[in-house]
């Protein structure tokens, strides 16, 4: 039988972030940026779902002319599943992430979508 723990405050924000992009691809700087989570925190957490299934991750060529390219990251079928199954969590979640938006006074607003290549 294998252990599942409910997911961290972080990990939540993250998948907020990605329940929110739909099928749109997201960078890990545009994640970050959203739910409000440091890059050393981030990166592992997203590592860890992807080994769980949870969400796939491609690299993508930068726009950009000599820049490297980048990870980009959406939820798998299976971690939309998941994250069905969380409702109260989740719930809870957006409206920490709205108290946020609202003591900051600016709402996150979602980034424009991404392609693979």
């Amino acid at each position: 039988m294998t252990r599942t723990r409910a997911p961290s405050q972080q990990a939540l924000a993250v998948l907020l972030v990605l329940a929110d992009a739909g099928e749109e691809w997201r960078h890990g700087y545009d994640i970050a940026t959203q739910a409000d989570i440091k890059s050393g925190t981030l990166y592992p957490l997203l590592m860890r779902l992807e080994a769980q299934g949870q969400l796939e991750a491609v690299w993508q060529e930068s726009p950009t002319p000599g820049r490297p390219p980048r990870h980009a990251y959406r939820l798998t079928e299976a971690g939309r599943a998941w994250l069905a199954g969380m409702g109260e969590a989740l719930d809870q979640a957006r409206a920490r992430r709205r108290a946020a938006e609202l003591q900051t006074g600016w709402a996150v607003a979602p980034r424009s979508s991404t392609k693979p290549s």
